[in-house]
């Protein structure tokens, strides 16, 4: 039970990942996306949804075998998570943004 915290910012981060890739980026910091043309709107959210719905993903099944096995290497599954996720991110960042801020 001590991994219910867990669970819940993944899911969270899935809801808001869902969010963003449904178009709604205004979720994103405005200073984030203040460069991204309005016709790329939803292609920006598209990729920003899934690289955090890919992070949400990994802190939710790393919550989920905590839960289960106990296991301390079951947190590289969400540096493995995050570390995709950011990249997907910054991918995002620099092709629609045109850099990171």
């Amino acid at each position: 039970m001590e991994y219910i915290c867990l669970l819940l910012f993944g899911v969270l981060l899935i809801i808001a990942g869902i969010q963003n890739f449904k178009g709604n980026i205004f979720t994103i910091h405005w200073y984030n996306r203040r460069k991204v043309s309005k016709a790329e709107f939803s292609k920006y959210g598209k990729a920003m949804g899934i690289g955090t719905c890919t992070i949400g993903v990994s802190v939710v099944l790393t919550a989920i075998l905590q839960m289960i096995f106990d296991l301390e290497s079951i947190f590289y599954l969400t540096a493995v998570g995050v570390a995709i996720g950011l990249a997907i991110l910054l991918f995002a960042q620099f092709k629609y943004n045109k850099g990171i801020f």
